[in-house]
């Protein structure tokens, strides 16, 4: 029996229930809140709670997504925060930049692309505390922006194939500093572009049998139910408070990456 086979074929205990529960609510509240797809507590929580493998956890964080993402989206979109054409354009840039990131995964260092990722988000972080987006910024769709965004999604999905973070990490702050988009309107799309993302790479996991569905759906409804909230209290948020609290986020996901990189090095 393999690892994915002996972790969904695991008792489905109390214990499992509730932490499945746990772990969607917290996750919808910071997809909401971020537009994030949530992914970068997901995982990490089902491998140390509840022993599932790295493969695993990640093929069922990102059916959990799709629910989740779905719900922040209506959020936002009763806001008239959410750039429709657009996140097409990015996902399907995505599309194209998870295959190209998925071959060259093989090919280069993971202890340096993570380093450099770190760095990366180094730059993001004191860069959202000298940019503040004006809540009345729209994205305006052009040739040159149209381009841009489809070569935003290609970078994106480059960087989830090669290091498996989710779009929103990238997207967000992209959106909002080299296209003027408002914060409200970033997070919407970004949550937007992850829905036909997520829904392909589901279906090849599924076939693969690297999803935990019951697990997936118990995330992904609890998920829903904290995602609406999330989304609010973006709104109630200035701005600038709001670029806080995502530096913060973006704090958290570099120190994980960089104790990724530390242990790569080791081995």
């Amino acid at each position: 029996m393999s690892v994915a086979e002996s972790s969904t074929a695991r008792p489905r205990s109390a214990r499992f229930i509730l932490t499945c529960i746990g772990i969607g609510l917290l996750a919808g509240l910071l997809s909401g809140l971020f537009g994030v797809g949530g992914g970068t507590v997901i995982v990490p929580l089902l491998v140390l709670i509840l022993g599932f493998d790295q493969r695993l956890a990640a093929g069922t964080s990102l059916a959990a997504i799709v629910p989740t993402a779905t719900v922040g989206v209506i959020s936002y979109a009763i806001h008239d925060s959410v750039a429709w054409i657009p996140a097409l354009l990015l996902a399907a840039g995505a599309v194209v930049g998870a295959q190209i990131g998925t071959w060259l995964l093989p090919r280069l260092s993971q202890t340096i692309l993570r380093w450099a990722f770190v760095g990366f988000l180094v730059l993001v972080i004191v860069s959202l505390f000298l940019v503040v987006p004006s809540r009345e910024a729209e994205l305006a769709l052009t040739l040159p922006s149209g381009a841009g965004l489809v070569a935003l999604g290609v970078v994106t999905g480059i960087t989830a194939g090669l290091i498996g973070v989710g779009g929103g990490i990238i997207v967000v702050p992209a959106l909002m500093m080299l296209f003027g988009t408002s914060d409200l309107a970033a997070k919407g799309t970004s949550l937007l572009m992850m829905i036909p993302t997520a829904v392909s790479g589901t279906i090849g996991n599924v076939r693969r049998r690297n999803v935990d569905l019951v697990a997936a759906a118990i995330i992904g409804v609890a998920a829903c139910t904290t995602t609406a909230l999330g989304a609010w209290i973006a709104t109630v948020l200035d701005p600038f408070t709001g670029n806080i609290l995502f530096a913060g986020f973006l704090v958290v996901i570099a120190v994980q990456m960089a104790l990724r990189a530390i242990r790569g090095r080791r081995t």
